[in-house]
């Protein structure tokens, strides 16, 4: 071989090991920029590519036209902290630490809660680990610009997204709502600045703005924008043009003279008809809208990966008891579907040309491994133990089966239990920490969890307790204590309370809310002098 072809083998050699793992028809030096949008408790089914009919999200919907959307998409836990910190660490909370929303209460604080529950729920940790390196850390490492936009509710400061990987923070600290300034300027955001020119705007739409400056500051180097929305997290709030749109849409409808019925331990909502909500939802779905068309303006969307997920399933109960995901049983803070089931949509330009589907169930702990595969970074898959890159499932291949694990062995706000999850094939087997109950569902005839396997299937069951029960311990999981205080009487009480006095407070809010004479409050309403 002459001197002049052995450096055209070694230049093409070198060329190849550069491209490993890149996009098709991709070049090397140009790395995918990724845009991940992250919504804060909306439920499944609550934008209309994913099946409703009474919200409006067209935005949402334009990334669902061309990418890929995971039909059993999940979150990795049913309330917001744990499953945040899976996405930025690729661990279950079970290994993190985090498995419960930052700021609950443990141990015997948990008395104070007036739940009068058997349990006294574990202690956790407090914040995002330092020992765990997360997937922006290693972008930021590998030459990518890194922006965080939103929510963060990871820890205080010391454990903020500047602390772990962001060179750029915008309204992250450690509230898990807009407590302070609500949804409209000013926000009274310690991470944010509020602009004289900016009174009114909702908080959606300054996280889009703040997102699409750095966007355009950073088109010409590869930049991770991570958009996590307070929306649409209580307390909800809208504009009056918003409210009013969806105040009639419920009415054309029909408006149910009951808004709830009694689950477990709480009520829940029947149905989709509040029209706050599905005005917050509209306001978010707006400011999807501007990011991406900022892409498209500034050239650089057929080199951008866009996400769009929630944390946790949509809040039927507690809080705002703001939506319904039927046919999904529960919703945020439950061990059903309700509660982790969450839309999941991926878009990566060089691979989807169109709309797509996919039935692979995929959980919040794949987006470190998938984005890291996606833009040719090798790690060591330890960092990311509890996820599986999805790149196959992307490009139109199957994924190797596995089973995927959840625990949460906490009260939920919502009225949920402590509970541990798996999920194999189509078998679901919840186990109840309370009195080692369990129940079994087929996913592919019972999507609603309606009729327990557990006796019909003893075998099957037995055997994904045994598998749950060993990778809890392999995770190092926490559980429960029994709490030596406990009174049925007591519970029996606060249960009548909640099928009674709070079922009517709840029945007579929504229907004043749905009337033509309702007003909000004035801390929110009265600060939009600008728009409406």
């Amino acid at each position: 071989m002459s001197i002049l072809h052995k450096v055209y083998f070694v230049s093409l050699l070198i060329i190849l090991v550069a491209c490993q793992g890149l996009p098709e028809n991709q070049d090397a030096s140009a790395k995918p920029n990724i845009l991940f949008i992250l919504a804060d408790d909306l439920g499944y089914n609550d934008v209309s590519c994913m099946g409703s009919s009474f919200y409006e999200t067209p935005n949402i919907d334009r990334i669902a036209s061309q990418g890929m959307t995971f039909m059993n998409g999940y979150a990795a836990c049913q309330v917001c902290s744990p499953s945040r910190a899976s996405i930025m660490t690729g661990k279950n909370p079970a290994r993190h630490g985090i498995t419960d929303w930052i700021g609950a209460p443990i141990g015997e604080a948990w008395r104070n809660y007036g739940r009068y529950t058997k349990l006294l729920p574990p202690d956790y940790n407090m914040h995002l680990d330092h020992t765990d390196t997360t997937f922006p850390e290693v972008l930021q490492e590998n030459g990518y610009e890194t922006f965080f936009a939103g929510k963060w509710h990871l820890g205080h400061e010391g454990s903020y997204p500047e602390d772990h990987g962001f060179n750029i923070n915008q309204g992250g600290y450690e509230k898990g709502g807009p407590y302070s300034g609500g949804f409209f300027s000013p926000f009274d955001n310690p991470k944010m600045t509020d602009y004289q020119n900016e009174l009114g705007m909702s908080l959606p739409e300054k996280l889009a703005k703040e997102t699409n400056q750095f966007m355009e500051e950073n088109h010409d180097r590869p930049f991770l924008a991570f958009v996590s929305f307070y929306a649409v997290h209580a307390p909800i709030q809208t504009t009056k043009s918003n409210w009013s749109k969806y105040k009639e849409k419920a009415k054309q409808q029909g408006i149910d003279t009951t808004g709830f019925r009694m689950e477990r331990r709480m009520p829940i909502r029947k149905h989709q008809d509040n029209p706050v909500y599905a005005g917050l939802i509209e306001h978010m779905d707006d400011a999807v809208g501007q990011m991406l068309d900022k892409l498209n303006d500034m050239g650089i969307a057929e080199n951008t990966i866009v996400i769009f997920t929630s944390d946790n399933g949509g809040v039927t109960s507690g809080d705002n008891y703001s939506t319904n995901l039927d046919p999904l049983r529960g919703g945020k803070g439950y061990q059903w579907e309700g509660g982790i089931k969450v839309p999941y949509i991926f878009y990566v330009p060089w691979l989807h040309e169109k709309k797509a589907t996919s039935s692979t169930r995929v959980t919040g702990t794949d987006f470190y491994p998938t984005l890291l595969d996606l833009t040719g970074i090798d790690t060591d898959t330890n960092l990311h133990s509890d996820g599986t890159s999805i790149k196959k499932v992307l490009m139109g291949n199957p994924m190797e089966k596995r089973s995927l694990i959840w625990h949460y062995p906490h009260y939920g706000n919502q009225g949920g239990d402590p509970s541990s999850i798996i999920i194999k094939d189509d078998w679901k087997l919840i186990y109840y920490h309370e009195d080692e109950s369990l129940e079994l569902y087929d996913l592919a005839t019972d999507i609603s969890e309606e009729t327990n396997l557990k006796t019909q299937q003893e075998k099957i069951a037995l055997e994904l307790y045994e598998e749950l029960q060993f990778k809890l311990e392999e995770m190092g999981a926490k559980f429960p204590t029994i709490d030596q205080t406990y009174n049925q009487d007591s519970f029996d009480l606060k249960y009548k309370y909640y099928a009674t006095e709070k079922k009517i407070q709840l029945e007579k809010a929504r229907l004043e809310m749905l009337s033509d004479q309702w007003q909000p409050n004035e801390d929110w309403w009265g600060s939009l002098i600008v728009k409406d």
